[in-house]
């Protein structure tokens, strides 16, 4: 019992990364529309679909009182709200 808690333990903190590593698609997509001033080749009902999904996964992350995913999610949904702003701002 205790090697799997060990492992669980290891595994929380790997998932921690990998929820942030995820979510940081929205930031290189930011970052790729400020650089050229264009959101035209983006797909915005792809980052809404996924800024939706980030949502669910923050208000479940809350309900059940899961800290790692209400913060890796709290990151992807202000990234995903500034990333799908940008998106927006762009396009008028």
């Amino acid at each position: 019992m205790h090697s799997k808690n060990v492992l669980i333990s290891y595994y929380k903190k790997y998932m921690f990364l990998m929820g942030f590593a995820g979510h940081f698609i929205f930031v290189l997509q930011t970052y790729k529309i400020f650089s050229t001033k264009s959101s035209t080749d983006v797909s915005l009902e792809g980052f809404l679909v996924s800024f939706i999904s980030v949502i669910s996964w923050l208000i479940y992350g809350y309900l059940i009182n899961d800290r790692i995913l209400f913060i890796v999610n709290l990151f992807g949904f202000t990234s995903g709200f500034i990333c799908l702003a940008t998106i927006i701002y762009y396009r008028l």
